[in-house]
């Protein structure tokens, strides 16, 4: 009876201690919690822990801003002057600019890396994306991704050109194009014109008007020169709202060198082949009031038989020949040099023509034997023919394919 109470309080005693001791240990678990979230905070400010992760985090992005004009996904764009690029609080180290067909559009970082250009205008109904980076002071890097679509022209135009892809021509022959609409922005037209040859030579443009634009050397092309033209017309706008719609590249290569000297006043012509004379051949040339063009003048048609009708070069009825052989154009206004088998004696000894410059022929052209079938024969387009001491002025530079006759200084003027 006396052990019992000793036994229950010994086991009240030991319920108290647990008691204390479980209290104890869920204090120290929520305090153990606090600490472990305010450690967090304070990790931030002891640069310690997962804050310090954080802040290495942080200092990775950059601090360059790239900029694309026009913005993500703009429709009728400007096909020239609209689309830049620029970087802020860093510079610029990569821009490609893309069509659809994966082509490149070439362009150049300026300012000291802040901007980028195109070097050339868009093509018109066109998609470009861009892709653009710049790295700040740290060489970190930001980049931007962006698309637009160019403008669909209402009015367009376009170049018809001589001589054709992939022809062989004489040393004379000029790159000549004419345009469906007058050119009001001759500049931007002619910069889309870009020609390159082997062996490289320097190579000009001259407008005539506003209509037509030569390409030609200084001086007549070597023999075997290879021409090659690349006409970017496709979105220049020609004239304010006109945009042009054509992108072609042309090839041509320089035959032997032959030029012809017709002298009006000894009634015969020298052939030269790389300045050497190889056939002289008797001619008749422009009567007086009717008297050839002097000057240096570029074959730019060749017909093995046409009409000539002096009506069409306002020479009211004086003639209308149905079967002129051999006849090879030497301007716009109606000059050839052609087959005649109606002049008679005239060859070598007097001028008998209306302008053009005749040599004996057959009717029909038939006998390859003649001077005139020689000379066709032996003749280009581009060939040039040049004629000298006749009483008539030098011929236009326009007038036909006959820029010679300019000046260097005034044809790159």
């Amino acid at each position: 009876m006396n052990v019992r109470p000793i036994s229950g309080a010994s086991v009240d005693a030991r319920t108290r201690r647990r008691g204390r001791g479980g209290l104890a240990l869920v204090t120290g678990t929520l305090l153990l919690a606090v600490t472990a979230c305010g450690g967090g905070d304070s990790g931030v400010g002891s640069g310690s822990g997962k804050g310090k992760n954080s802040g290495a985090a942080e200092t990775k992005q950059s601090q360059a801003v790239v900029t694309v004009a026009p913005k993500d996904g703009a429709k009728s764009v400007d096909t020239s002057g609209a689309l830049k690029v620029s970087a802020a609080k860093g510079t610029l180290t990569q821009v490609v600019v893309k069509d659809t067909k994966g082509n490149a559009i070439s362009g150049q970082i300026t300012g000291n890396g802040t901007s980028w250009t195109p070097a050339t205008h868009l093509a018109a109904a066109t998609r470009y994306t861009v892709h653009a980076v710049a790295k700040d002071s740290e060489g970190r890097q930001a980049a931007e991704d962006s698309s637009f679509t160019t403008l669909t022209p209402k009015n367009t135009f376009l170049g018809y050109f001589t001589p054709e892809d992939g022809s062989t021509v004489g040393v004379g022959m000029p790159f000549s194009i004419n345009f469906t609409r007058g050119i009001t922005h001759p500049e931007d037209v002619k910069k889309a014109i870009q020609i390159t040859t082997q062996p490289a030579v320097d190579v000009e443009g001259h407008w005539f008007g506003n209509d037509r634009l030569d390409f030609r050397p200084e001086q007549y092309w070597k023999a075997g020169t290879k021409v090659t033209v690349k006409i970017n017309l496709d979105g220049v706008e020609g004239r304010p709202g006109v945009y042009g719609k054509q992108t072609k590249t042309v090839s041509f290569t320089i035959g032997r060198n032959q030029v012809s000297v017709v002298d009006a006043k000894t009634h015969e012509m020298k052939v030269m082949q790389e300045g050497k004379v190889v056939k002289t051949i008797p001619v008749t040339t422009g009567k007086p009031g009717y008297d050839t063009w002097n000057g240096q003048m570029v074959i730019s048609e060749k017909l093995a038989v046409t009409r000539m009708n002096s009506e069409t070069v306002n020479l009211g009825s004086e003639y209308d020949i149905k079967d002129v052989p051999h006849a090879m154009r030497l301007t716009a206004s109606g000059t050839f040099i052609h087959g005649n088998y109606w002049g008679g004696d005239a060859f070598g000894n007097y001028n008998s023509s209306h302008g053009c410059v005749g040599l004996r022929d057959v009717r029909g052209g038939y006998d390859s034997g003649v001077p005139a079938a020689w000379f066709f024969n032996h003749s280009l387009i581009g060939d040039v023919v040049v004629v000298k001491d006749s009483h008539d002025r030098t011929v236009d530079p326009d007038n036909g394919l006959n820029g010679w006759n300019m000046s260097w200084d005034k044809w790159k003027a």
